[in-house]
């Protein structure tokens, strides 16, 4: 009897590649020599959420509030959440890496900068890196076709007047839709996208005949596990996560240097407590050395430089 290998069936949007790198992944060099590539990012969305105000028929309910309200009915606890995003915890974020001179990139709602433009003057000022999240914090994989488009469009339209250039990097909320890469790479503006969660380096995919760049974020070593997600009990779960996390990847990093994605969201990183948790691993990331803190552009400009024969 011949055994037949079991076969997916042909769906829209990208293949998928249970393989990789494989066994014998590429030795990655990073700038003077360092173990770990880590990116903070911002996921920066309060103002552009679903909520009555904004023409929606319901309220968003990622937030730490343990209760769920008839979406019939405004839910003010909700918003004011995301309100200490804007209000109160991005300034405390801002604090803590002006102090440390550590750059980030913003996964950054167009909507979101555009109900508190200091945001955007801030990564302007600062070198931050818009990277774009959205028109608003969508589902993309619930719009048509010209609708996702068009939103790409203002996106871009948006954020290049609220910090003063266009983004070059995209992720979605979550996830994208099945044909979310492909209008990415139809703009023609995108150095990268980050709507994967499956590697630690970056990697090309082919879209339309062209070579284009995939970096890789990770739910992993992210805040939205602080009522959001199953997970931290407290701030010192985060950094205990974080710290050794930071050192598997810093010891592979011997032979083998691979990224580190830190996901932060202001309303949740914003906290006392959880801050002056990130401030420890900080410390601890930088007292290790041989690690480079840097934007998700400058991995795609750096890989794409010294890494473009890479192919998994």
């Amino acid at each position: 009897m011949t055994y037949t290998p079991f076969k997916f069936i042909d769906v829209p949007g990208p293949k998928r590649d249970f393989v990789g790198y494989g066994r014998h992944a590429p030795r990655v060099r990073w700038p003077n020599g360092a173990r770990v590539a880590i990116n903070i990012v911002i996921n920066y969305e309060e103002g552009s959420e679903n909520s009555h105000g904004a023409g929606d028929a319901r309220n968003d309910g990622l937030t730490e509030v343990i209760y769920s309200m008839d979406p019939a009915y405004r839910d003010l606890a909700a918003e004011s959440v995301f309100e200490y995003g804007s209000r109160a915890g991005v300034w405390r974020l801002e604090r803590l890496l002006t102090e440390y001179k550590l750059p980030a990139t913003f996964y950054a709602c167009a909507v979101a900068l555009e109900q508190n433009p200091e945001v955007g003057a801030w990564i302007k000022e600062a070198g931050h890196e818009p990277c774009c999240h959205g028109y608003r914090w969508e589902e993309v994989w619930k719009l048509s076709a010209e609708e996702e488009a068009g939103h790409i469009q203002r996106a871009i339209e948006s954020i290049e007047h609220t910090c003063g250039e266009r983004p070059r990097g995209w992720y979605c909320r979550y996830g994208a839709s099945v044909r979310t890469r492909d209008l990415l790479v139809q703009e023609g503006g995108f150095a990268y996208d980050s709507d994967v969660y499956n590697d630690d380096l970056p990697y090309y995919v082919p879209v339309q005949g062209k070579q284009h760049l995939v970096i890789p974020y990770s739910f992993t070593y992210n805040d939205g596990k602080f009522g959001l997600l199953p997970g931290y009990g407290g701030p010192e779960d985060f950094v205990d996560n974080l710290k050794r996390g930071f050192e598997q990847l810093w010891r592979e990093g011997e032979t083998h240097p691979k990224m580190m994605s830190i996901g932060l969201h202001p309303r949740l990183i914003g906290q006392a407590s959880r801050i002056h948790a990130l401030r420890e691993f900080f410390d601890y990331a930088l007292g290790k050395g041989s690690v480079w803190f840097t934007r998700r552009i400058d991995i795609a400009d750096w890989w794409n430089t010294h890494h473009a024969s890479f192919t998994p």
